[in-house]
């Protein structure tokens, strides 16, 4: 059977891996997820003898079925190139028992790179498979991560302009940097007095605006997403994972068929779906632990089977962690509700008027699969001491929260399968919080110059990507209210 997508909430909007990646969202507010999950059809013998480059194509063409052998390879060379800091695209370190699977060597020195690094090239290559007359529009919310990534992805590609939409204070000051000295004259970025949720919301009410995909249509554009939302963005996740088990085969840590765990910081829920995608391919995985910081919706959904984002909203060390509404948990809950688009529908329009749902005991069955916990602020900082003074290794913040959780999740269970730990940001990106939780803090000196000392003490050289902003001029300085929005990106498109 060929891989089709639909709708979570219309099983009957049916399109291509293509339509999915250049629509983002369903028309509906459902999210695009494949009709099946096909199992991997090379051998992970024969995977862990390839490159990187090699596994992206044999997992993304069982995915991505509409495009050709030629168009995959090419989207894939294109994107995992020079632009990485390493050879090896996606390393894992062995420190403290477990390996870290690093994430953030590409331009922006988080794991978003990962997957906005060919996210612009699938999306363009769709476009011409579609004939799609009009300009792409990318409009992005983002907690932190995702908008440099996709800024960095999308600046200057013909046919395409982006509009990213940040919380103003819900940011490290070095994430904030990176996004408003971004170059590109297709770039447009906007700080929102609100959180990420609220930006999140704004964006989704955009897409789902008629009046306002008619008023774009008139210009010659149409909108789409660079969030976890688009399909583009999760199918390429899922390869990181299926290339770390082959890593430990081929370096004889594991053998043929031995499970794993996977531990990952999440916000969103798209990383650790990706994980899950992969098991679900044939990867060898036990669990999937969830790790969530003091915003822990999550740890009470898998706790409880109740999803509530009636909660006070905190802002954390790990910004891009600090999410109530986890979007891409909506492909989970239609698979568990035996892929029922009326269930899903039922319980995302109870998350919308009550801020609340609860899935059945049947579906509470479907979540075997993973284990949910979170780090509060002082364990997190904790965490980045123990496993600095015991190996020397620096994690950032979002990864400290994994470890610590992953240490949780050791202690009660006693499974001690091997682990990889989805390292999702570089410490650089969060350097007065690393710093201050070593023990090495220097409040005489702004975030980006602190850098210097990091790098001392991690023994690590600074990134390119904070070299560049340290004396970058400030291209983008749009602050609006939440409720002004729509507004902010028609006077840009000049509609």
């Amino acid at each position: 059977m060929s891989v089709e997508y639909v709708s979570t909430r219309n099983k009957n909007d049916r399109v291509t891996a293509s339509q999915a990646v250049l629509q983002g969202l369903a028309p509906d507010g459902g999210l695009y997820v494949p009709t099946e999950i096909p199992k991997l059809d090379v051998s992970l013998e024969d995977l862990s003898k390839m490159s990187y480059q090699q596994v992206a194509y044999e997992v993304m063409k069982l995915l991505l079925v509409d495009y050709t052998e030629e168009e995959l390879k090419n989207c894939i060379n294109n994107a995992y190139d020079s632009k990485f800091d390493t050879e090896e695209i996606a390393p894992l370190t062995y420190a403290d028992g477990a390996y870290y699977l690093e994430l953030f060597h590409g331009r922006t020195i988080a794991f978003k790179d990962m997957a906005l690094s060919i996210l612009p090239h699938l999306m363009i290559t769709a476009a011409r498979k579609n004939d799609l007359k009009n300009d792409i529009v990318i409009l992005t919310a983002t907690s932190g991560d995702t908008g440099k990534a996709a800024l960095e992805g999308f600046a200057d590609v013909p046919g395409t302009k982006i509009v990213v939409f940040y919380p103003k204070n819900g940011v490290s000051e070095i994430q904030e940097k990176q996004m408003v000295t971004q170059k590109g004259d297709n770039t447009f970025v906007v700080g929102i007095h609100g959180n990420f949720d609220q930006a999140q919301t704004g964006v989704k009410k955009m897409f789902g605006d008629d009046e306002l995909a008619a008023a774009l249509d008139a210009k010659g554009y149409q909108f789409s997403s660079a969030n976890s939302i688009n399909i583009g963005r999760l199918v390429p996740q899922v390869v990181y994972y299926v290339y770390a088990y082959t890593r430990l085969l081929a370096s004889d840590k594991i053998a043929l068929g031995d499970e794993i765990n996977v531990t990952v910081p999440t916000g969103n829920f798209g990383n650790i779906l990706a994980a899950f995608y992969a098991k679900n391919m044939g990867l060898p995985i036990h669990k999937l632990i969830c790790a969530s910081n003091e915003n822990k919706v999550l740890y009470d959904f898998f706790s409880t089977g109740t999803y509530d984002k009636n909660r006070d909203f905190h802002l954390t060390s790990s910004p891009s962690m600090d999410i109530l509404i986890s979007s891409n948990l909506e492909r989970l809950i239609y698979k568990i509700a035996g892929e029922s688009d009326a269930k899903d529908r039922d319980l995302m329009s109870d998350l919308n008027t009550k801020g609340v749902y609860e899935i059945t005991d049947e579906m509470k069955k479907g979540l075997a699969d993973f284990y949910g916990n979170y780090a509060t602020e002082q364990e997190t900082s904790d965490e980045i001491k123990r496993v600095y003074e015991d190996t020397g290794y620096v994690l950032d913040t979002h990864t400290a929260v994994a470890s610590c959780v992953y240490q949780k999740y050791l202690k009660e269970s006693g499974d001690d399968k091997p682990v990889v730990i989805a390292s999702t940001a570089s410490p650089f990106k969060f350097t007065r919080s690393v710093m201050q939780a070593i023990g090495a803090d220097d409040a005489s000196v702004s975030d980006i110059d602190l850098t210097d000392k990091l790098s001392e003490v991690a023994n690590v050289a600074i990134p390119d990507a904070i070299k560049e902003i340290k004396t970058a001029p400030v291209r983008h300085d749009t602050v609006c209210e939440v409720d002004e929005m729509p507004q902010v990106v028609k006077k840009f498109l000049g509609i």
